[in-house]
């Protein structure tokens, strides 16, 4: 006997005597009573788990919006995934480009390690990253190069903590004809430190020559001035 067959005759006898014709049985009774014969646990023993009726529904609704996005789409199914893949591309160009997200001014990091060295030591080891190819980390140095440079120079006041940001617009007080450049060669020692990002080899070159420049630029006397004033009152 079949399922339905079976649920038919359990319902028949729950309803009482087979002698009445099936169709004077009133509607409302012969409902409740077919309802209770399927919440058996016989009849759900097949049924899927809530799991699998849940990824069911959610690959019909995945089904149902690819459909209506091809519809939309110029060339159909086809038109569809040409764009999918255009768009993943760009986003993939944009996230090489661009790296990861640059956190905000509370995450920046100091310049210096704890350990200080010379301009001439964070040359040599900037060059030597160079060499090996890694331009992240020789613009680090070649930055804190020019920072520590221009601290030997008393153009700017030997401060433990100072970030790039901060050295870069004091520096550009006293040397504003390379004010713009120092700001970029902050943004790329930043950019590499916690920003995620990898140098280039042309960005470490900017820097380098930057470096250089740096070193036969003449500063604004008052600006000169005002920073060894500074110094020197600390050391008093």
């Amino acid at each position: 006997m079949s399922l339905t067959g079976g649920v038919l005759t359990s319902v028949l006898s729950t309803l009482g005597s087979g002698d009445e014709p099936p169709v004077t049985t009133p509607r409302d009774p012969a409902r409740e009573a077919a309802r209770r014969e399927l919440s058996k646990r016989m009849y759900h023993e097949n049924d899927p788990s809530w799991l699998q009726r849940a990824l069911n529904a959610f690959w019909d609704w995945v089904d149902k919006l690819l459909g209506s996005a091809s519809t939309a789409a110029p060339g159909g199914t086809l038109g569809l995934v040409v764009i999918v893949v255009a768009v993943l591309a760009v986003l993939g160009a944009l996230w090489w480009r661009l790296g990861t997200p640059r956190r905000g001014p509370a995450s920046a990091a100091a310049l210096f390690d704890d350990r200080p060295r010379s301009a001439a030591e964070h040359r040599a080891a900037a060059e030597a990253h160079a060499a090996q190819g890694h331009w992240s980390q020789a613009v680090q140095e070649r930055m804190r190069a020019i920072v520590r440079s221009l601290e030997e120079r008393a153009l700017l006041d030997d401060r433990p903590g100072r970030t790039a940001d901060e050295a870069a617009a004091e520096a550009g007080r006293a040397l504003p004809t390379h004010a713009d450049r120092l700001r970029a060669a902050a943004r790329d020692f930043d950019d590499v430190t916690y920003g995620g990002r990898r140098a280039s080899e042309q960005s470490y070159h900017r820097i380098a020559e930057l470096d250089r420049e740096l070193e036969r630029a003449r500063p604004r006397l008052a600006a000169a001035a005002t920073a060894h004033d500074t110094r020197r009152g600390a050391a008093e």
